[in-house]
């Protein structure tokens, strides 16, 4: 399967050599797509060919996708159409058409009708004011979007366009694959891989099990065909070459498509200091190689021993993805304020600036939020999280949001300096470094930190938790 599938593609020397490496490190050969996977199952009679379905997740990625568009419209309607709906001619809105970018799929149904409420984590959010669970935060979330400017509340600097796609993103997602698939379902009494997934099916329970787990990555199926800057490049449809695997014109949502995480592990790999995306995927080919080589028989113990490392590997990169998001648009934050700092002083127009705060606010509260979904007690890194970043960013006037009425509105309450908030960004920065050993690091501004503490006197109020 690997030679055949590597010379039906011409594939640059640097990436045939970090794929070599990759499988050379398995024990056993890996497949370098995750497709085609063979029916192991001995009394199987329908007419599917292979074993390999994961429709259902990628549909959900397009789900979220087209959300995020949707969210500057106002409509809650839609909103809600494309969060808790199960009609198959629900459009892709995204990702869409772009030049010779051409996307396969034009309706939900195509590649499944899902939903996400129905996948949404069901427990409270304490890093979001108001008590709720994951569906009631995005309830919330809608509302509010449809009452501001494009989704856009200046007031409160809160871009919901962000906050609903990176929350989405873990709720779902996430949470599914680590707290759900590569959790309970990979115990011996849960989807068993000597009997069928279900009545029918052409899948053993365990092969299943680990495609869906491997859909909610959003990788596409010939990653390890592509290095970290291609799979960046498809996810921006900058590279049709790259998606288009099978020659055939179109890229599929289902196979050739780079969403969610997948991407973001892409955007920290391409400089070089990381390879998440490389180290999750190999995970899930070694994963599912080996469930090939079960051949629909009960795994033994070691085998679900060996599935379950798999799995930590997966989860262990994916939560430093997450991580290194957080890292990320904590600095982003924290150069926004340093602009609208400087603009107020010299008496401009902060409208700009502040957009972005918002902006990269919302990227770094939504991040923050999925990180804390993933079955993982986190105790007082929550906590202090939660803390330093608040449940808005802080405005104008040195205030934040606290909480919710009992009319659904934004309560307002003094909170820190400017600077102290400032300083509390890069302290998110330094707890990625110190809980998550983040590497890539990007928009690193914790050198600042000690030096903006003492101007300030001192540790800034969050510290006292």
């Amino acid at each position: 399967m690997f030679i055949k599938r590597f010379t039906a593609k011409a594939v640059p020397l640097t990436v045939v050599l970090t794929s070599a490496i990759l499988i050379s490190s398995a024990s056993f050969a890996r497949s370098n797509v995750y497709a085609d996977f063979p029916i192991t199952l001995k009394d199987y009679s329908g007419s599917a060919t292979t074993s390999t379905s994961y429709k259902g997740q990628m549909a959900r990625h397009a789900l979220e996708s087209s959300l995020k568009k949707l969210i500057s419209k106002g409509d809650v309607s839609a909103m809600q159409s494309y969060y808790s709906g199960g009609s198959a001619d629900r459009v892709i809105i995204a990702p869409a058409t772009k030049g010779d970018f051409v996307i396969m799929q034009s309706t939900i149904g195509e590649l499944s009708s899902k939903n996400l409420s129905g996948k949404t984590y069901k427990g409270l959010i304490p890093g979001w004011p108001g008590n709720m669970t994951g569906p009631e935060v995005v309830a919330f979330m809608f509302e509010k979007a449809a009452d501001a400017e494009a989704g856009y509340d200046a007031a409160h600097a809160y871009d919901y366009t962000q906050l609903v796609s990176k929350f989405l993103m873990g709720a779902v997602m996430y949470n599914q694959a680590v707290d759900n698939y590569l959790d309970e379902k990979l115990e011996a009494d849960t989807k068993p891989n000597n009997k069928p997934y279900k009545d029918g099916a052409a899948y053993t329970g365990k092969e299943h099990v680990w495609d869906e787990a491997f859909g909610y990555f959003g990788a596409p199926s010939h990653t390890l065909t592509l290095s970290a800057q291609d799979v960046y490049n498809i996810a921006k449809q900058k590279d049709v070459t790259a998606a288009d695997y099978n020659y055939d014109g179109k890229v599929d949502l289902y196979k050739e498509m780079a969403f969610g995480h997948a991407y973001y592990a892409s955007s920290f790999d391409k400089g070089g200091k990381t390879t998440y995306l490389h180290d999750i995927v190999g995970a899930y080919m070694d994963g599912r190689d080996m469930l090939v080589e079960a051949d629909a028989n009960a795994l033994s113990d070691s085998q679900r021993d060996q599935l379950k490392a798999y799995a930590k590997i997966i989860k262990t990169n994916w939560e430093k993805v997450i991580a290194e998001a957080v890292f990320k648009y904590a600095g982003e934050t924290y150069e926004d304020m340093v602009k609208i700092e400087a603009i107020l002083e010299s008496n401009g127009d902060v409208a700009k600036a502040w957009r972005n705060y918002a902006k990269h606010w919302g990227e770094l509260k939504g991040f923050a939020l999925a990180l804390q979904v993933g079955g993982k007690d986190m105790g007082a890194v929550s906590v202090r999280l939660n803390r330093l970043i608040g449940h808005s960013p802080l405005l104008l006037g040195n205030t934040q949001v606290t909480g919710v009425d009992s009319n659904g509105e934004f309560i307002q309450s003094n909170s820190e300096s400017w600077g102290g908030y400032m300083a509390h960004m890069l302290k998110v920065q330094n707890l990625m470094v110190d809980e998550f050993a983040v590497v890539a690091k990007s928009h690193d501004q914790t050198a600042g930190l000690a030096e903006l503490v003492k101007t300030l006197g001192g540790k800034s109020s969050a510290e006292n938790d």
